[in-house]
């Protein structure tokens, strides 16, 4: 879950246009297409290795993993460390590896990534998270038969229930307030590390970013995963969602917690982009609109596409 701290805005690797039109078909909407496909597979290997760590250790009814070995999973898969680099870095790593929908809103706010690039990384990361999912349940299909008592039973909530599986739910004791307040404080927490581990003018993780961002995972699972499972991603929460209300969980994926899965929708964003509001405001001296007059709130003044374009204008221009 990188963010280049800067985007090319080109359409092509290098290759002059007439070579691009001369590619097979195939070739041209690969390279068309690139940061979707990238995500797409990125957000993919995400899931696999999330929820299949997921499965592996309720299944199994924890004789295969624990709590600890969730967060061990899903830092591994989240910040592409081990194979997850692999397999997330090297074939997902031309989009920047995002994998995460408010990732990519605030490389857009801050970082200077086309906004119109964001519904192709958005939909990208929704397909990937959705066939990761697909993927864990099809692996391990007949455990979670056994595991809630017959084919075809598939429970929200209960002692054999497996839709946590696919996404998070709140712990019972939680507010609305609270359920907002964790996913909000969790996900500022992620962007502000992801900030500044890319931040060339800092400290700068350099070649050591994946493992770096490894620990960050790991310790926002460790520290805050408690109460509502540390989701901080829309596209890692409701795509898996979508695919457990698909494949029998039934309208519980959506009511249980209070009604409690919008807040992984919306909520990170919100912290994401006050992250990278604190992390601008108080330590990053490059191009962003936090380091231009009036912390870049006259821009709200001013609808146009000359003004929110980041490639119609230079991102240190001064309105």
């Amino acid at each position: 879950m990188s963010s280049k701290v800067e985007h090319e805005d080109v359409s092509t690797d290098s290759a002059p246009r007439s070579l691009v039109e001369e590619l097979p078909l195939w070739s041209r909407i690969k390279e068309d297409y690139k940061d979707l496909f990238s995500e797409f597979m990125g957000t993919m290997i995400l899931i696999l290795f999330g929820d299949g760590v997921v499965a592996q250790v309720v299944l199994s009814k924890g004789t295969k993993g624990d709590y600890q070995s969730i967060s061990w999973g899903w830092g591994y898969s989240i910040v592409k460390v081990s194979i997850a680099v692999m397999m997330g870095v090297y074939v997902g790593g031309k989009s920047g590896g995002h994998l995460n929908p408010a990732v990519t809103f605030v490389s857009c706010l801050y970082r200077g990534l086309p906004w119109r690039k964001f519904p192709f990384y958005f939909v990208g990361q929704l397909l990937g998270a959705m066939a990761g999912a697909a993927i864990v349940y099809g692996n391990y299909k007949s455990a979670f038969d056994l595991y809630e008592g017959g084919p075809g039973i598939r429970t929200v909530g209960g002692p054999n229930s497996t839709a946590g599986i696919f996404c998070t739910y709140p712990a019972a004791f939680m507010t609305r307030t609270g359920m907002v307040f964790s996913e909000f404080i969790a996900s500022a927490i992620l962007i502000i590390c992801v900030f500044a581990l890319t931040d060339n003018k800092n400290i700068g993780a350099g070649p050591l970013l994946p493992l770096c961002l490894f620990f960050v995972i790991f310790g926002i699972g460790a520290c805050f995963g408690w109460e509502t499972g540390y989701a901080l991603n829309f596209a890692r929460d409701f795509g898996p969602r979508l695919v457990s209300y698909m494949i029998g969980y039934g309208h519980e994926v959506w009511s249980a917690g209070g009604y409690y899965f919008w807040i992984p929708m919306v909520v990170p964003f919100l912290g994401c982009s006050f992250g990278g509001f604190l992390y601008d405001f108080f330590i990053f001296s490059g191009d962003s609109p936090i380091n231009t007059p009036g912390l870049g709130l006259p821009r709200l003044l001013k609808p146009r596409r000359d003004v929110w374009s980041n490639t119609a204008r230079p991102l240190n221009s001064q309105v």
